[in-house]
């Protein structure tokens, strides 16, 4: 549920590996998620796995609307997103930054972490409380970069090669936002937009764009791809989208 001047064209732009799917198909079927799983932690595991692995190869996206017993349930625009490791993921910052920089897994764990505890709440209804990301600040990603006095945004791009999603740039400097590694003190799966992944605490989960790879600091805002369909682009946690639920954080 993740397109300005010329310094955005060097964000990375991996080709799509699948036929994005649009909003109304996703809310048309939400009614699965009535559904609902009832499991001991051992079964909430495998179903987790399996319902990721399933999502994975579904070329309409709709396994990704059944909820499993942790609470989150899988979403993807494309109908397959390239598995990166410790060896093959990059993070690339760039734009109207005075210092464009590349980090590695490595690179990434061996700056200062911030764990944070929140509930994750999703536009179309669900939420799981007291979630625990971990990972950089990225406040600190962009202070590192050098950003120029002409930014006003950033935006980030993903290796679905679909997803985009944006922040202004004081609410990318909030420190519950993070280039999360952890996600309910593991590292983030695959199937949760691992290897990194961006957490918006205070935002509706489309937000929190999975499988980031880039991040380009920009003159203005650009919409994301559900802003591009209907959805709010500040997306506070019970003040937009018509919604009226409870602050995340």
């Amino acid at each position: 549920m993740n397109p300005e001047p010329p310094d955005e064209r060097d964000a990375p732009q991996p080709p799509a590996t699948g036929t994005p799917i649009g909003r109304r198909v996703l809310l048309g079927t939400l009614g699965l998620g009535a559904l609902g799983v009832v499991a001991a932690p051992t079964l909430q595991r495998g179903l987790e796995s399996f319902l990721g692995g399933v999502a994975g190869k579904d070329p309409t996206g709709l396994t990704g609307l059944l909820p499993n017993g942790g609470g989150f349930r899988y979403y993807s625009v494309t109908a397959s997103v390239p598995h990166l490791g410790e060896t093959s993921y990059r993070l690339t910052v760039n734009g109207l930054v005075d210092r464009p920089k590349t980090y590695t897994l490595a690179d990434l764990r061996a700056l200062p972490q911030t764990r944070l505890v929140h509930d994750v709440q999703c536009v179309t209804g669900w939420r799981v409380p007291k979630t625990p990301f971990e990972g950089v600040r990225l406040s600190a990603l962009l202070d590192a970069a050098g950003v120029r006095s002409s930014a006003g945004a950033v935006r980030f791009t993903c290796f679905d090669g679909a997803y985009t999603e944006s922040l202004t740039l004081d609410q990318a400097r909030r420190d519950d936002v993070l280039v999360a590694l952890k996600m309910q003190d593991k590292p983030v799966t695959h199937d949760h937009g691992g290897p990194v992944r961006l957490y918006v605490a205070p935002m509706y989960f489309y937000k929190s764009a999975k499988w980031l790879c880039g991040i380009t600091v920009t003159r203005a805002v650009r919409p994301g791809y559900w802003e591009e369909r209907g959805y709010d682009v500040d997306a506070w946690v019970g003040r937009s989208n018509g919604r009226d639920d409870a602050p995340t954080s």
